[in-house]
């Protein structure tokens, strides 16, 4: 097995520890941030496929998945910051 795939099923499972903190989390803050952690170990696990079978276009969906996690993330915490107020 090549580094690159046992890296990704170490990401893999560090990322169903996420999920779970996801489905747990007893703030809605507490699963934002897991659910940002697994978007990023999604983007990590896709940078190295695209490098262990050489194939760029999984780069390319890495950096729009990442802009999209982004996104999502900033939105959440606009949710926050206006429920928050309340």
């Amino acid at each position: 097995m090549s580094v690159f795939i046992i890296a990704s099923v170490v990401l893999g499972i560090i990322a169903l520890i996420a999920i779970a903190r996801i489905i747990l989390g007893p703030t809605l803050a507490d699963r934002v941030v897991a659910l940002d952690a697994t978007n990023t170990m999604a983007v990590a696990i896709l940078i190295l496929l695209s490098a262990e079978f050489r194939q760029a276009m999984f780069v390319d969906i890495a950096i729009v998945y990442a802009m999209l996690s982004f996104i999502g993330t900033i939105y959440f915490a606009k949710y926050l910051e206006a429920n928050q107020n309340d």
